[in-house]
């Protein structure tokens, strides 16, 4: 039995009855890291507050640790879940020290039971050392931890983060990805985390919910969804990515689209007359004989590779546009033809 079950779970906001969140079903392994990833008002924030017990659901069912915690009779209220939660701007206290901010929700707990719990979160998160320091004397990344050691301290079933990145900047979001998901790992805490951002997605988790207008698109891991989305939607917004139409060959190995016959990684399970293929931009490897030709129209360096845009097509009826990688040390200017192969690692048949 899954540690967390949501079923059929669906969320309308009166007056207008719109469906923020529109029969969701998932299942959550204990000590499992999982992201809900989508644009703003897909509905991954309010499926995260009716699992916190902040928001109700219209209609389903949704259990914890076997116990169920929303249903047609039973609505446990967001204290006693057995939840913490990290909010996207911490909401720490800035009056109380970091050690009275993590004691905060052990009021219940006997004296030297909170000090000692409190010493060994704090230890967790690295933070020991500040434990009398005032959150305002302390860096993001850091405060961030301590959100995370107080909402750990009460040794919760579950731990919800909303956009726990957001408020960093570049440098420090990567090693608080890292220091997040070691601290939740040790803990051998279950979580669920809601962002906007597919590395941040992909850096923390072991599954990853991709949500659209309330419904959720695909579960996968992060390689899976990577390589194998599920449809347009979902491979466009998990990383840049080509959209071709084409026609599956005979052969079932082929697809043949407006730019030649494209190779599959794996067969076609049946012969498709109208199919979407996903090409990665880094499976289009230039070279001097490569089966795809084209120039460029538009070169954008990102510092790791040049992105380069190339015109595929002598006339406007056939032409295609696709997105190629570049080395950076390549020299390659607008203008230029430029030729490519297709690796089939790279190439996913996808829903509309």
């Amino acid at each position: 039995m899954s540690f967390i079950h949501l079923e059929n779970v669906s969320k309308k906001f009166n007056p207008s009855n719109y469906s923020a969140v529109n029969s969701v079903n998932l299942e959550v392994n204990q000590g499992e890291i999982i992201t809900l990833l989508g644009p703003s008002g897909c509905g991954k924030t309010t499926t995260l507050r009716m699992i916190a017990g902040f928001e109700q659901p219209t209609s389903g069912r949704l259990r914890i640790d076997s116990k169920e915690v929303f249903g047609e009779h039973v609505n446990i209220p967001p204290e006693k879940r057995g939840i913490g939660m990290v909010f996207q701007d911490y909401a720490l206290f800035p009056h109380l020290t970091i050690e009275k901010n993590v004691a905060f929700g052990l009021n219940r707990w006997k004296l030297l039971d909170k000090r000692k719990r409190v010493k060994e979160v704090l230890e967790l998160v690295g933070l020991s050392e500040f434990s009398k320091r005032y959150p305002s004397e302390l860096s993001g990344g850091q405060q961030q931890r301590v959100a995370l050691a107080r909402a750990l301290a009460p040794k919760p079933h579950l731990v919800l983060m909303d956009e726990p990145f957001s408020n960093l900047d570049a440098g420090l979001r990567e090693r608080m990805r890292h220091d997040v998901t070691s601290i939740l790992r040790k803990s051998g805490t279950t979580a669920i985390i809601v962002t906007h951002d597919q590395k941040d997605a992909f850096a923390v988790s072991d599954q990853v919910v991709v949500m659209k207008d309330g419904i959720i698109q695909q579960i996968a891991s992060p390689k899976e969804m990577y390589r194998c989305p599920a449809n347009c939607f979902v491979a466009q917004f998990v990383g840049k990515t080509n959209l071709l139409e084409g026609k599956v060959c005979a052969d079932m190995a082929h697809v043949q689209t407006r730019i030649g016959m494209v190779s599959l990684s794996s067969k076609s399970s049946e012969l498709i007359e109208n199919v979407r293929l996903s090409i990665r931009p880094e499976g289009c490897l230039i070279g001097d004989n490569g089966h795809y030709s084209g120039h460029v129209q538009k070169v954008t360096y990102s510092g790791e590779y040049q992105e380069l845009e190339v015109i595929l097509g002598h006339d406007h009826s056939t032409s295609e546009t696709m997105l190629v990688y570049a080395p950076v040390e390549q020299d390659v200017h607008v203008g230029a033809k430029v030729s490519f192969d297709i690796k089939p690692e790279s190439v996913a048949l996808v829903e509309a």
